[in-house]
């Protein structure tokens, strides 16, 4: 049985808690659970939530068993971290086998040095921050979760909850964990390199109505001539003026935004189908796997095809 220790502090993110002990707690083979899950905080004394909550330790962190997996949530807590957390964390960290943070609880792990020279994430309106706080710590803003070595990074609150289902699902199987995501009522998995958010939340919505309905076709249509002119006159605007205005309204240019939609959907595609690359490049604009191999190579580091070698699931027989 592997022992899960869950750091515990004033001002943690409930949910950054709670999602990732409810998916360890479903883990179950035999009568018996998978994991023995154990909290601690510095003097085993009770802490209180971000969000008002209560939460009893089972240990003070000097009687807590060195554990299998040992994960720090985010919040508020996680902006001052207690100098004797982050001591006890430099010390004890390395003898887990694993080391899991949620959220801002990525800060704690670089405070501690944890994280000097891997790739991490945290929360995409962190990241910037712990690039700029930690330079050793090589930021990566784009995925919902990394891993690197023994250290899992992941980014928002419900990520968490991501990451821990890839963790029982490398401990017991796609089954167990597919088992677990059922009961919780949630995707099996979302891939580690899935977008912390989509083009549409990564752009502002417009404030006009023909801009809006712009983004709105751009997204349902990528395989569509998504040209400035083509999308100007849909607007029933001229070119420049289109311009201008979509980049002042969402905070991109059109063509940055076209990008990130055929992106997105390419990912998608390759992630949920069968689909042969040709015909993924057809169905979101790209014209040729060419292209596509180009933009996937430019943004994500991977070619189409190894794209899906990662981060598609394995078939369930």
């Amino acid at each position: 049985m592997r022992t899960v220790l869950v750091v515990l502090f004033d001002d943690v993110q409930s949910l950054d808690v709670t999602g990732p002990v409810e998916v360890f707690a479903g883990a179950k083979t035999g009568r018996g659970g998978s994991y023995r899950i154990r909290t601690a905080s510095l003097d085993g004394a009770p802490v209180r939530t971000s969000s008002g909550l209560t939460l009893v330790p089972d240990h003070a962190l000097a009687d807590a068993p060195t554990p299998h997996t040992l994960l720090v949530p985010g919040g508020r807590g996680t902006r001052h971290p207690n100098p004797r957390l982050t001591d006890w964390l430099r010390a004890h960290g390395p003898r887990a086998e694993r080391l899991v943070s949620v959220c801002t609880g990525a800060f704690v792990l670089a405070a501690a040095g944890l994280l000097d020279g891997r790739r991490a994430t945290t929360h995409w309106a962190y990241c910037d921050k712990l690039a700029r706080d930690h330079s050793a710590v090589h930021v990566d803003p784009d995925p919902i979760y990394v891993r690197d070595g023994q250290v899992s990074t992941s980014a928002g609150v419900t990520s968490g909850i991501d990451l821990a289902l890839a963790l029982v699902e490398e401990d017991l199987g796609r089954e167990m964990a597919l088992t677990v995501a059922r009961h919780l009522v949630v995707f099996l998995r979302r891939p580690g390199g899935q977008a912390q958010f989509s083009a549409q939340l990564a752009a502002q919505t417009a404030q006009r109505e023909p801009l809006r309905e712009v983004q709105q076709w751009i997204t349902e249509h990528p395989d569509h001539d998504l040209s400035v002119e083509s999308l100007a006159a849909r607007a029933s605007l001229s070119p420049r003026h289109f311009a201008r205005a979509f980049q002042a309204e969402t905070g991109m240019t059109p063509g940055r935004y076209v990008e990130r939609v055929r992106l997105e959907h390419a990912r998608r595609l390759l992630e949920d189908t069968a689909d042969g690359i040709e015909e993924i490049s057809r169905a979101c604009g790209y014209g040729t796997p060419e292209a596509m191999r180009r933009a996937f190579v430019k943004t994500l580091g991977s070619a189409p095809a190894e794209y899906r070698r990662r981060f598609r699931p394995a078939p369930v027989h």
